[in-house]
C-alpha cells in the first residue's frame, strides 16, 4: 500500500518524514518539495510539502510537479547514456579523451598530460581539471564555450586527485554525443525516456509549461530575471540548455520508475541495463579514499543519504536541492526533489535536511 499527500501519507509511517520536510519549509531552507520511495519493487511514497515559492498564494507542490534536477542529470541522462552506449559497444569508458574529442588535444603539446585523460577520469571526477570555471562570463554560445572548456589546463595529474568536476561533464556529454552520433537529449529522449515512460522527463520544457515548474532564483548576476522552466545553471543554460553536466528536468514518479530499473538491472531483471553494466558503473573508482563510482556517487561519511543507506548504494546531488539515492542491496530509492535556491542560493539548510529525510524513510521501511 502506498502512502501519499492525498491518502493520509502524513499520519501514516512516514509521518517522521514528512515533518522533516515541513520544519524544513518552516526554516526557510526549502520553500517546498515533492518526494517519493520505492521498496521491494513498489512505490510505497509518493507526496508533498509547501509551496513553489514563500509567498502563501504561490502553488502548491504536488508529486508530480516537475523540478530542475541540476547536476542529478549527470545520472539520469549522461551517466544513463554512458551505461546504454558502454554496453552496446559504441562507447569505451577507457578510450583517451582525445582520441573522441580531437579537438581537446590538437593543440597541447605532446608531453601535456591532458592527453593522458580517459573517459574513465571524466566518469570518476578524477580527470585533474578545475571543478568549476565561469565560461558564461565570455562564452556566448555553445561553441565557443565547447572551444573554452577545450583548452582547459590541468590542476592535477589525470588520476591523482578526485574533484568533482562540471567541466569534466561538460566535455563527457559533448563525448557522448560523437559516440551516439546526435545531441544527448535526442538520444536520451529516444533511448532511455521513451522505453521508460517517463513523460515528464526532458531537457528544454515547452514554454507553456514553465509555470508549472518552481522556479530557482531570482538571477541578479547574470540573466538579470526571475529563472522559472530554464535551467539555471548558467554554462548549462549558454549551452542551449542541453549539456553532460546539468539542464534535465523530471518529478518524483519518473525518478522512481528511472530508479526501479536500475535496481531492475543489478538483479539481471532488466531490458535496458545488464547486470554486469550496472555493477561495473557503481564500483567505487580510483584514486583510493574516493566516493566516485562511474558518473554515480557512493555513501561516504557523513553522506546525504544518511546512516542507512549500505556501502552497496549509488546517487546523486543537484545544486538546486535535488536528489536521488539508489540502494541496490536493500532495493531502495529515495528522490527528494526541491528548489532551495529560491530566491537566491543562500540558505545551506539542505545538508541538514537530506540525510534527516532519508533517515526518517529508511526508517519507517
Amino acid at each position: 500500500m502506498s502512502d501519499s499527500e492525498m491518502g493520509g501519507g502524513r499520519a501514516g509511517r512516514f509521518a517522521a518524514a514528512y515533518q522533516v520536510a515541513e520544519e524544513a519549509i518552516a526554516a526557510r531552507g526549502v520553500p517546498g518539495c515533492a518526494f517519493g520511495a520505492l521498496a521491494g519493487g513498489e512505490v510505497v511514497l509518493q507526496g508533498a510539502a509547501g509551496h513553489f515559492t514563500y509567498e502563501a498564494e504561490s502553488p502548491f507542490v504536488r508529486p508530480e510537479t516537475v523540478f530542475d534536477l541540476a547536476s542529478v542529470s549527470k545520472v539520469v541522462a549522461t551517466t544513463a547514456a554512458a551505461m546504454l552506449l558502454t554496453q552496446r559497444g559504441r562507447f569505451d569508458v577507457d578510450s583517451r579523451l582525445g582520441e573522441v574529442l580531437p579537438e581537446f588535444v590538437a593543440h597541447r603539446a605532446k608531453d601535456d598530460p591532458a592527453r593522458e585523460i580517459t573517459i574513465r577520469h571524466l566518469l570518476s571526477h578524477a580527470s585533474g581539471l578545475p571543478g568549476y570555471v565561469e565560461f558564461f562570463r565570455t562564452a556566448r554560445d555553445r561553441d565557443s564555450l565547447l572551444r573554452a572548456c577545450f583548452d582547459l589546463q590541468l590542476e592535477a595529474m589525470p588520476g591523482t586527485r578526485a574533484e568533482y568536476s562540471d567541466p569534466g561533464f561538460i566535455l563527457l556529454g559533448k563525448a557522448l554525443e560523437v559516440c551516439a552520433g546526435e545531441s544527448l537529449d535526442s538520444f536520451a529522449a529516444r533511448e532511455l525516456f521513451a522505453p521508460l515512460g517517463l513523460a515528464s522527463t526532458c531537457f528544454h520544457p515547452a514554454a507553456a509549461d514553465r509555470a508549472a515548474i518552481p522556479p530557482t532564483e531570482i538571477d541578479e548576476r547574470f540573466r538579470q530575471r526571475r529563472i522559472q522552466g530554464e535551467v539555471q545553471d548558467e554554462n548549462a543554460w549558454v549551452l542551449g540548455g542541453v549539456a553532460g553536466h546539468a539542464g534535465l528536468f523530471s518529478n518524483v514518479p519518473d525518478l522512481l520508475r528511472f530508479a526501479k530499473e536500475i535496481l531492475e538491472g543489478a538483479a539481471g531483471r532488466s531490458e535496458l541495463f545488464a547486470r554486469e553494466t550496472v555493477e561495473m558503473f557503481a564500483r567505487r573508482q580510483a584514486p583510493a579514499g574516493s566516493s566516485r563510482a562511474l558518473g554515480w556517487d557512493t555513501p561516504s561519511e557523513k553522506s546525504s543519504a544518511g546512516r542507512h543507506f549500505s556501502p552497496h548504494s549509488i546517487g546523486h546531488l543537484g545544486y538546486s536541492g535535488c536528489s536521488l539515492w539508489i540502494d541496490l542491496e536493500a532495493a531502495v530509492a529515495v528522490a527528494l526533489l526541491t528548489n532551495r535556491t529560491w530566491p537566491d542560493r543562500g540558505s545551506q539548510l539542505i545538508r541538514q535536511v537530506r540525510p534527516a529525510f532519508h533517515d526518517a524513510v529508511r526508517e519507517a521501511l
